[in-house]
């Protein structure tokens, strides 16, 4: 639940000062819980972990009517390790968002680091939301790009159900205005029981090696909400490159089924990827998750998925925070928002 701030904000120009009202939200989450792996060349692995089914968080975000129908906003998003204290994204305060926008009846401009279309559409069409062990990026596009800085997004208003975005985020290196080149779009449809995403991404980048490169992914996706059943399933194509190499081209398959009732939520999903290089190194994952709501913040949870590599791949289970180590991992934990 999100805690509301009403405050003045004032801003000096000149000698003179102006005054405007701002709504601003304090919002979290703190996710814990004891993860379980195995598979991996050292071994099994046990540990605490924070961010299972979502990274735990602090963050801020306000709005401010400008009149005319126009609203200026921001988010502050940083990412905490709850274990450990430590900032997570590398150390970066607001590492999981940081912009601010202006939006109106024309649609809604931001800038700054944002996620990419490719994280969000997998976010809603994954039944576990991009967390726990049975995520689905573990095998799905594996590698794509989550975030983007030095970013500008649109996102149009929604007619009957339609709505699209844009994105372009400036490499800045000098010399090469292609070199870390960031496009994206996207389209949703969303009406009653059905949602719809097709998301594309295209990214330029360049190693410490200078070696250039590029990546791209396509997913396709949709879920429908039958009441006592949710269904999900998606498809996706990527292709990378770095130099004249080919380092992923892929074609992957995602199934999956949310089941509710009252506070319980289980969760399944298969996903296959399709390695269409010459290695075949194929690849699918089984997952499945149970929920239960104590309260509307708090949630208790576990999960465990498993993954079948072939020909040399190696995959690793993951979770919302934390890349993995082995095929296979277990979790049990507890997740509060606020």
């Amino acid at each position: 639940m999100k805690k509301k701030v009403v405050g003045a904000m004032i801003i000096g120009a000149g000698s003179g000062l102006c005054c405007a009202q701002s709504n601003v939200a304090v919002y979290g989450i703190m996710d814990m819980g004891v993860v379980s792996e195995s598979g991996g060349a050292g071994g099994r692995v046990l540990k605490l972990t924070s961010g299972i089914a979502n990274g735990s968080r602090l963050g801020f975000k306000g709005s401010e009517d400008l009149g005319g129908g126009m609203t200026a906003l921001f988010t502050m998003d940083a990412g905490i390790l709850a274990d450990t204290g430590a900032s997570a994204q590398g150390g970066l305060l607001f590492g999981r968002q940081a912009f601010v926008g202006l939006g109106g009846a024309a649609g809604t401009l931001r800038l700054g680091r944002q996620y990419t279309f490719i994280d969000s559409s997998l976010g809603a069409l994954d039944p576990f939301y991009l967390g726990f062990a049975g995520r689905m990026s573990n095998v799905f596009t594996a590698g794509y790009i989550s975030r983007v800085d030095n970013s500008i997004t649109y996102s149009s208003p929604v007619r009957g159900g339609l709505s699209g975005e844009l994105a372009y985020g400036f490499g800045e290196v000098p010399g090469d205005a292609a070199a870390r080149r960031y496009t994206g779009a996207a389209a949703t449809y969303a009406s009653g029981p059905l949602y719809v995403r097709l998301a594309h991404q295209d990214a330029n980048t360049l190693s410490s090696a200078l070696v250039a490169g590029r990546a791209r992914n396509t997913v396709l996706g949709a879920t429908w909400d039958f009441g006592v059943v949710k269904a999900h399933g998606a498809v996706a194509v990527s292709k990378s490159t770095a130099g004249a190499a080919t380092t992923v081209d892929s074609a992957d398959l995602m199934l999956g089924a949310t089941v509710p009732f009252g506070p319980h939520r289980v969760l399944f999903s298969y996903v296959r990827r399709d390695d269409r290089r010459a290695a075949n190194g194929d690849a699918s994952q089984v997952g499945i998750g149970y929920t239960y709501a104590l309260s509307k913040r708090s949630t208790l949870y576990a999960a465990y998925a498993h993954i079948d590599n072939r020909n040399g791949a190696a995959y690793v289970v993951g979770n919302a925070t934390d890349n993995g180590t082995g095929n296979q991992a277990w979790n049990l934990g507890l997740r509060h928002t606020f």
